[in-house]
């Protein structure tokens, strides 16, 4: 069997979506036809994914917001930026202008300040409070 005519074949007949959609049977559907409502993904795959999203999130933080600075931050800091980063998004993490203007002056008690003075805060308190406390062990 020739499985790049198969592949070539399912995405002539199937086609190929990169965000989630409804199939003419009513399935949130995803890629080549890939049910996610019947099949989903396995663990393998959900890694893959995570990891793609890592490096995207790595890369804007590297990049963009931080344009180099971000490696010279402690790990755990480089680990709640990437936290933040990967929950919110883009868009949402760029909301936390006053935070990551701190974290560039390396103020750590006010990016601290900012990051309880936020309705992400409020939504997501546990998640928050931990990473807080690992920026908290950087500044003792």
């Amino acid at each position: 069997m020739n499985r790049l005519k198969v592949q070539e074949m399912l995405i002539a007949h199937e086609g190929m979506r990169f965000t989630p959609y409804r199939c003419t049977a009513g399935k949130l559907t995803i890629g080549v036809g890939r049910s996610l409502d019947t099949k989903g993904i396995t663990k393998e795959e959900a890694i893959m994914l995570l990891n793609n999203d890592i490096s995207e999130c790595k890369r804007d933080l590297a990049n963009l917001v931080f344009k180099g600075q971000f490696y010279k931050f402690p790990e755990p800091v480089q680990h709640v930026l990437m936290d933040m980063r990967f929950q919110l998004g883009w868009k949402g993490f760029r909301g936390f202008r006053k935070m990551i203007i701190a974290f560039k002056e390396l103020n750590y008690e006010e990016a601290i300040v900012q990051m309880m003075d936020s309705a992400w805060y409020g939504q997501t308190t546990n998640r928050a409070n931990e990473l807080i406390e690992m920026i908290r062990e950087v500044i003792e």
